[in-house]
């Protein structure tokens, strides 16, 4: 009998963890603040987003100005990158580039069918060369695919 005691004890002990190895508190994070020209950013999509449409919140204003014809006579050509989607949970028509040090408006060419977004040009802090992240809204206007590498023609106004 003594030993049956003890074995439901012992048992029982193991279900317990030590402290050390106790389930931290799950902490919501805040949605990082991103510097933005917009006076009126998009809002970060919900967090249970899951589809293209979910995760792009921008209005169809922003979508109007961001494919509205630029003034040519006001704009500097920066160059020339390669650009996959950025992280579809920061808002905005945007792109990250190392072609820029400062936050600027500017443009993007997608070479493959000449459309093009106007957006704001992001630093990235990359070596120049080492490629550019563009957003979910700005891929979608420029008609490309979401998984391709672009090569993008960046244009600064």
């Amino acid at each position: 009998m003594k030993y049956v005691v003890l074995f439901r004890v012992l048992i029982l002990a193991g279900c317990t963890l030590p402290p050390e190895q106790a389930a931290a508190p799950v902490v919501e994070a805040a949605a990082p603040v991103v510097e933005t020209l917009d006076p009126t950013p998009a809002p970060p999509p919900p967090p249970k987003s899951r589809t293209v449409e979910q995760f792009d919140t921008t209005t169809a204003e922003d979508r109007a100005a961001a494919v509205a014809k630029p003034e040519p006579a006001g704009e500097t050509k920066l160059g020339t990158t390669i650009a996959t989607l950025g992280s579809p949970a920061d808002p905005g028509i945007w792109i990250k580039t190392p072609l820029v040090t400062e936050l600027v408006m500017g443009r993007a060419v997608y070479g493959a069918n000449g459309k093009s977004v106007n957006l704001e040009l992001r630093p990235s802090g990359g070596d120049a060369g080492s490629g550019s992240q563009i957003s979910l809204p700005a891929m979608r206007l420029l008609d490309a695919p979401l998984t391709g590498l672009l090569e993008l023609i960046i244009y600064r106004n």
